[in-house]
């Protein structure tokens, strides 16, 4: 890899944070911007906080490169405790049980002003991982797994099937 920096505009709008900074410089990651990360993408429905796989980082950054945006990616769930997956399930909504957001792995987002759609077509360009778009509630999912894709549903669309 290239020598130089790389940076990311987070937001999250779950909590009013946000995180604009160099993440990567000269070769290696700045540790405390990699804390402030995952801090930034924790469970916010108990604070706990764990370590983001640094290929989740590299996927966003690639990503907003490839839309060309400036806008922060605004992180709707990263990391997830096995207790918030559980409580989702039981809100109607179905989360993987063995979801890479368990581990890490897996983030929602969506970047304002920017369609789903075009979101979705560059995250699917990049060849890295899975991608599960979910147009009626607004957000593409993006996690370090198998290549592969997704349409998902929203809970109120779920409900109008029921």
């Amino acid at each position: 890899m290239p020598l130089g920096v790389r940076r990311l505009a987070l937001e999250n709008p779950n909590t009013g944070e946000s995180f604009s900074d160099v993440y990567w410089c000269d070769g290696d990651y700045v540790p405390e911007a990699v804390r402030r990360i995952d801090w930034l993408m924790r469970d916010f429905h108990c604070d706990e906080v764990t370590p983001i796989d640094p290929s989740l980082i590299e996927l966003l950054d690639e990503l907003t490169a490839k839309l060309g945006t400036a806008r922060p990616v605004q992180i709707l769930s990263g990391y997830r405790t096995k207790a918030t997956n559980r409580r989702l399930r039981g809100e109607g909504l179905h989360p993987a049980v063995n979801s890479l957001h368990l581990v890490g792995q897996a983030v929602d987002i969506r970047i304002e002003k920017v369609s789903t759609a075009r979101l979705h077509r560059a995250a699917v360009s990049l060849r890295a991982g899975g991608v599960g778009t979910y147009r009626r509630a607004h957000f593409v999912h993006l996690d370090c797994g198998p290549v592969r894709q997704w349409q998902g549903a929203s809970r109120r669309a779920r409900a109008r099937r029921a």
